[in-house]
């Protein structure tokens, strides 16, 4: 055989072997220009992925398993409620206030069993038909994950998949959501909708703020037209978050409501090119929210004093360290910042530690206790630093579906109480 034919059989051999270990592999894709994910890094576990890395291929397993399933669900919209929001308009999105519970029977003069009272951390069932909220967190997962397993994969069908399902939520004419959040949380025969209602979205939908950049990096049934509907539609969603009432009166709420508003302000800010903006509100977040809303030991005593102290704990710095994220892209280093007490991001994290690891019960009030629900947030302090939390990190609990920190290294609420 000559020297030439042995080369091209051997190179024709690497060809075979290398769709063998990495069957999914496509040509490197750009790093996205991602609000909260750092784009480079998932460039990087991409490349890595398409080198076969064992670890990584484990966890791109359990994601396109998330994907596939989604494959099989939806479009979703918020035109097919049973009766729309007050108002009448079927584009308005509509949700119920969760903790809150009708005292009477419901009867012919009294439909809803109204007065409606409180009862914090206890879900009211009926909360979860008849309005958008189902829908819309299964919107903002759906496209996050195929959005991810596409980039990683180069299946075209969870780009297409990914496409139908945005399209159908934001922007197709007949079945397209408005850009507010006008009617969210609402409760029966008391408020027709509240600004408390606009964590509805601030607590998820930068992942589909995400997930656009993801797919703007060139994913097969994603065009220029879907690009340009969304990022006005995004605009006009930024608009009303400055300007509303609701808007104003969230963004000035002092608990995990209002990291959560800053959180979603600065991600939609940085993704529609008002940089300054991103900029500022992250800088602002340093006396603005972690002064006030965590203690020198690193407790977050609001949310300690809630019925479900673990969830909401965990569930505030989710948003903390996601605002850290946005900050890492604007020049803004949140994870350093101490307060006049010494308070900051670390402590706050290194105060749930003890619990996360399984050496200590959690002391305060919960409802309803999962140690995984601390996990993306410890990854979070590790990856910034934190070596305490690096040390922890082989203790957590894995969260149902696996644990993905690898492959979208950004918290995510594990526990959600959204459905």
């Amino acid at each position: 055989m000559s020297g030439r034919s042995r080369a091209a059989v051997l190179l024709a051999a690497a060809v075979t072997l290398a769709s063998v270990l990495v069957p999914s592999a496509h040509a490197a894709p750009r790093a996205p220009d991602t609000a909260v994910l750092d784009g480079a890094r998932l460039q990087r576990t991409k490349l890595r992925l398409d080198q076969g890395d064992p670890q990584l291929r484990l966890g791109l397993k359990e994601l396109t398993a998330r994907a596939d399933n989604w494959l099989i669900q939806g479009p979703w919209t918020v035109v097919d409620k049973p009766r729309p929001a007050p108002g009448g308009d079927v584009h308005d999105y509509l949700s119920q206030a969760p903790y809150w519970w009708p005292t009477q029977e419901p009867t012919a003069d009294n439909p809803w069993g109204c007065p409606y009272v409180q009862r914090d951390g206890q879900r009211n069932p009926e909360v979860d038909s008849g309005t958008d909220r189902q829908d819309v967190e299964k919107v903002f997962d759906s496209t996050y994950d195929l959005s991810l397993a596409w980039y990683y994969t180069g299946k075209r069908a969870y780009a297409e998949k990914a496409a139908q399902v945005l399209r159908t939520w934001f922007l197709a004419p007949a079945t397209r959501m408005n850009p507010d959040l006008d009617h969210a949380q609402f409760i029966p025969c008391r408020y027709d909708g509240r600004a408390i209602g606009i964590i509805d979205f601030s607590q998820s939908y930068t992942s589909v703020v995400d997930a656009l950049a993801i797919l703007g990096t060139g994913a097969p049934g994603w065009t220029r037209a879907d690009r340009t509907g969304m990022a006005q539609w995004n605009a006009d969603f930024l608009d009303w978050l400055k300007n509303s009432t609701f808007g104003k009166e969230e963004g000035a709420a002092a608990n995990n409501h209002g990291t959560f508003y800053d959180m979603q302000l600065a991600a939609l800010a940085y993704a529609t090119g008002d940089r300054a903006l991103a900029r500022r509100t992250v800088s602002d977040a340093r006396t603005k929210r972690i002064d006030p809303q965590i203690a020198a030991d690193g407790s977050q005593p609001q949310e300690l004093a809630r019925t479900r102290s673990w969830h909401y704990s965990t569930f505030d710095l989710v948003a903390h360290t996601r605002l850290a994220a946005i900050g890492r892209h604007v020049g803004v280093d949140l994870w350093a910042y101490q307060g006049p007490g010494g308070q900051g991001l670390f402590k706050a994290v290194d105060y749930l530690l003890p619990t996360a690891t399984g050496s200590t019960a959690w002391p305060h009030p919960e409802l309803e206790f999962h140690r995984y629900a601390a996990s993306d947030v410890v990854h979070a302090a590790a990856d910034a630093g934190d070596k305490a939390a690096r040390q922890a990190v082989p203790k957590l609990e894995t969260p149902p579906g696996g644990d993905l920190w690898a492959l979208r290294p950004a918290a995510e609420q594990l526990d959600s109480i959204a459905g």
